[in-house]
């Protein structure tokens, strides 16, 4: 499969409906926690909904709503049965079903986060589906990983570089991963995080605040929704 995909999908029509964000990256990068995160530190201030991809289970979103992060009701699981990109990029229909029934049962909302499955480094959403997109990385996989690129990592919105505490156990040059995802992206946003070390993940939830605030700004009445101590939980190239 060729590194780039044709976008067959119009996007949606903005006006008068919540931003879509799509999160991406690989298995085990922490997309479900960075969700969970996004939630405990959103939430108090944002009218939200999530739809989450798994393969055969509902695992991510099951983790979801035992992490009492959301209302539960909130938060709809997609079984794609294929690829993870395949739902989130070819064949949207059941991600973009979720997505507006949580808009009609619950909205107006502010934000539809929709996490993906676990994909590989070409995964990327169609605009159809997601207006802003986030791709996580971790360090597990070693400080080459961000200049090796792709799709996910050179053309989402925001890359987020995870578990940083794990790199002194792992030999990652977290200098060496912020030098390279910056000459891949082309100045767009990187930001370095430990969701464990910060539930909030306030960097990065500081960052979606900015979309959502401009994308209301846009196409309605701007929102404000503080995130306090934001600039102190990563660092961005």
């Amino acid at each position: 499969m060729g590194a780039h995909h044709d976008d067959l999908h119009d996007a949606a029509e903005p006006d008068g409906r919540a931003l879509r964000l799509g999160i991406g990256g690989p298995v085990g990068s922490g997309k479900t926690a960075l969700v969970a995160a996004l939630c405990r530190s959103l939430g108090p201030s944002m009218r939200l909904g999530v739809v989450t991809n798994d393969i055969y289970t509902t695992e991510d979103a099951d983790f979801l709503r035992r992490a009492g992060v959301i209302d539960p009701e909130r938060i709809l699981a997609v079984q794609t049965g294929c690829c993870p990109h395949t739902a989130i990029r070819d064949d949207i229909a059941a991600n973009l079903d979720a997505v507006e029934t949580l808009e009609e049962r619950f909205g107006p909302l502010d934000l539809v986060i929709v996490e993906s499955g676990g994909d590989n480094l070409t995964a990327t959403f169609s605009r159809g589906l997601a207006d802003r997109q986030i791709f996580v990385l971790d360090v597990s996989g070693g400080d080459k990983v961000p200049r090796k690129g792709g799709p996910g990592v050179t053309s989402a919105d925001l890359l987020v570089v995870n578990k940083t505490d794990l790199a002194p156990m792992v030999g990652a040059d977290l200098t060496v991963m912020s030098r390279d995802a910056a000459a891949v992206r082309d100045g767009k946003p990187v930001l370095f995080t430990s969701i464990r070390e910060d539930r909030g993940a306030h960097a990065v939830a500081e960052w979606v605040t900015h979309m959502v605030d401009a994308w209301r700004h846009e196409h309605g009445e701007p929102h404000h929704h503080p995130v306090h101590g934001a600039a102190q939980q990563a660092q961005a190239s």
